[in-house]
């Protein structure tokens, strides 16, 4: 699966667009990262349990887009995006989407 953030592939035509592909994750916060993201807070510096909880929401997010375009029996996704926002008070949700397009 070709997946771009741009319009178009390079040396290659849409042959047919098959709609929207997407996919999301909703990921909440937990006690024992909340608890040393509060230490790193005080000392300053990359909270890297709330980075490593985002990388993997992302790529949560983009496999689910992925399994949707290959379900439409796309070849890629183009304009791919990603999105987040706040469901409640500690969680997100993460939202991949792009256009699901056959080449040729």
């Amino acid at each position: 699966m070709i997946i771009s953030t741009t319009e178009t592939i390079p040396n290659k035509e849409i042959t047919e667009i098959l709609g929207i592909a997407r996919g999301s994750t909703v990921r909440a916060r937990n006690i024992g990262r909340d608890f040393f993201a509060g230490l790193k807070n005080i000392v300053g510096g990359e909270i890297d349990e709330y980075t490593k909880l985002q990388a993997q929401s992302r790529e949560q997010a983009m496999q689910r887009m992925i399994q949707d375009a290959e379900k439409l029996g796309a070849d890629a996704i183009i304009n791919v995006r990603l999105t987040t926002s706040m469901v409640m008070q500690g969680a997100s949700e993460i939202l991949a989407y792009g256009t699901a397009v056959k080449l040729s």
